[in-house]
């Protein structure tokens, strides 16, 4: 029996998902094949009741704009995406119709892994571009790293749901801004999470020149593609500490490759290396 995996989302033919847990299982001996497949909100249904006849299936990495759609499409959620509302990572217990389909989240494991490697231990002061799926993993992400409360930042503050329900459940202070004001909180800040889709932080490059040396603080961008961003590139220059999202994602497939293995040492350090060599990513020890 052939075993599988996949990245589902839309669209997705810009993942390195594929790359890293390729890498990871030819390292750990698993014969398990995984690929991309583009899948909208309104295909998912119909996608995962095939997927429930199929023979093989261990598991499948959720990106947007299904994580918080998916939550519908499992037979339960498990860990912190329960509280959130939000998965990124679906476990398949069992084979074929009988299988269960659990629900993780790791992409909030993914984020507290990149900031402590780029040396944030704390963020009592801590901003969040966005209030989507991603942003709902960043505000618990931030609250493992001690922040008591969260600024988020967004284009409509009627569209931060996730973000909110989050906070909520995770019974954690959060202030919902308009976008306008999010570059002098951002220079302000321990750590700044931007959940942004690529290229729509770009308007708050300029901005955060003009600031002139005044970001000493950290910022994971969580889109990779181009890298470096025009808003981290910005970052960079004025002094403050950038963590790629490509560690961010890095960090949470480690946890997926772990579900879908079932094994602990898929979370060994030579394991991450080849995971970082196969996108380009930085080594950095836990």
């Amino acid at each position: 029996m052939n075993r599988r995996a996949a990245v589902l989302g839309h669209p997705i033919s810009h993942s390195k998902s594929p790359a890293l847990h390729l890498a990871a299982y030819a390292r750990l001996g698993e014969d398990i094949g995984y690929s991309a497949i583009d899948v909208t909100e309104e295909g998912l249904p119909a996608f995962m009741a095939t997927a429930r006849g199929q023979e093989g299936w261990r598991g499948l990495s959720v990106t947007m704009p299904l994580k918080t759609a998916m939550v519908r499409e499992v037979d339960e959620v498990r860990g912190v995406g329960r509280v959130l509302g939000v998965i990124n990572t679906v476990v398949f217990e069992g084979e074929g119709e009988s299988a269960r389909r659990i629900g993780y989240n790791t992409d909030v494991t993914g984020i507290v892994n990149a900031l402590r490697n780029a040396g944030a231990v704390q963020a009592p002061a801590a901003v969040v571009l966005g209030g989507g799926g991603t942003a709902a993993a960043a505000v618990a992400a931030l609250q493992e790293l001690g922040a008591q409360s969260v600024d988020v930042f967004v284009r409509n503050t009627g569209r931060a749901a996730e973000a909110r329900a989050a906070a909520r459940g995770l019974a954690m202070d959060i202030a919902v801004h308009p976008m306008r004001g999010a570059v002098d909180a951002m220079a302000a800040a321990d750590v700044v999470i931007s959940t942004l889709p690529p290229r729509a932080a770009d308007g708050m490059a300029a901005d955060l020149e003009q600031l002139g040396g005044a970001t000493d603080g950290i910022l994971l961008d969580v889109a990779y593609d181009p890298w470096p961003s025009r808003i981290a590139a910005a970052w960079q220059q004025g002094g403050g500490t950038v963590v790629p999202g490509l560690e961010m994602l890095l960090y949470q497939a480690v946890e997926q490759v772990r579900y879908f293995t079932g094994r602990e040492d898929a979370a060994s350090a030579d394991v991450i290396d080849v995971m970082c060599i196969a996108v380009g990513a930085p080594r950095r020890v836990l």
